[in-house]
């Protein structure tokens, strides 16, 4: 079997906002083995962004726990988080969050750049992520020169480059139309086939549906669990009820 890349317990998060509580995430708790693809889906205020900045270590919980990778977060100081961050998770975001000015392989390059690898070694290794994701005629162009789906590959190749044990996608195909985001989500599929672990956020049931897994949030709370097709029904269901 898999070994465990993620385990959270009874994870919470609480905000003080006009001295009122607010419960974002409220004793959420599951495990994810690696090489899982796994969606978590919930509607605006479910608590996704909340969980999503936990589990990327951009964020710390109120209370509960959170073991990444064998490490366990709580307690590590600002740099030791930042460390984790950079060796363990790739992220992967709505707006590509793309230097304008630097071309495809320096902005996959950045993450090794933080590293201190050497310069050909990043060259090599950036060459080598966007020849993965489909994208080796196209290191030399910039941002603006490429189209959105080509953006999102050029993420995607940055999120890669490091090797990281866990791909962290939020709203990945958000803004991309719906035939380049589907290719986005071959990619995914792709990748997850090549044994990447992948936990993606989104809004659409549609997206979890394509996932083989699925957790469904709503006011904090894990409310499914299970394949992506039948946690996304659910999630239909509800909204039309």
């Amino acid at each position: 079997m898999a070994e465990p890349l993620i385990q959270i317990r009874d994870l919470a998060r609480h905000y003080l906002v006009g001295g009122e509580t607010v419960r974002a995430l409220d004793g959420v708790s599951f495990t994810i083995l690696r090489g899982e693809w796994v969606a978590i889906v919930g509607q605006s205020g479910s608590g996704k962004s909340t969980l999503m900045n936990l589990l990327g270590c951009l964020d710390t919980p109120t209370t509960g726990s959170y073991r990444l990778a064998g490490a366990d977060v709580q307690g590590l100081a600002d740099d030791a988080l930042a460390d984790l961050r950079n060796k363990e998770i790739g992220f992967i975001f709505q707006t590509f969050q793309l230097l304008p000015r630097a071309s495809a392989v320096a902005n996959v390059e950045l993450p090794l750049v933080y590293r201190g690898l050497p310069r050909r070694e990043r060259r090599a290794r950036a060459e080598s992520a966007l020849a993965a994701v489909g994208l080796a005629n196209r290191m030399h162009h910039r941002p603006n020169e490429l189209s959105g789906g080509q953006r999102q590959r050029v993420a995607i190749a940055r999120a890669l480059v490091g090797e990281p044990s866990l791909l962290l996608a939020d709203e990945p195909t958000g803004n991309l139309d719906s035939t380049t985001g589907e290719e986005i989500i071959r990619l995914f599929d792709d990748l997850n086939r090549r044994g990447h672990t992948i936990l993606l956020v989104t809004h659409e049931p549609r997206l979890a549906a394509r996932c083989p897994r699925a957790i469904r949030l709503s006011d904090g709370h894990v409310v499914g669990d299970g394949p992506g097709a039948e946690i996304a029904a659910l999630g239909a269901r509800a909204a039309h009820a």
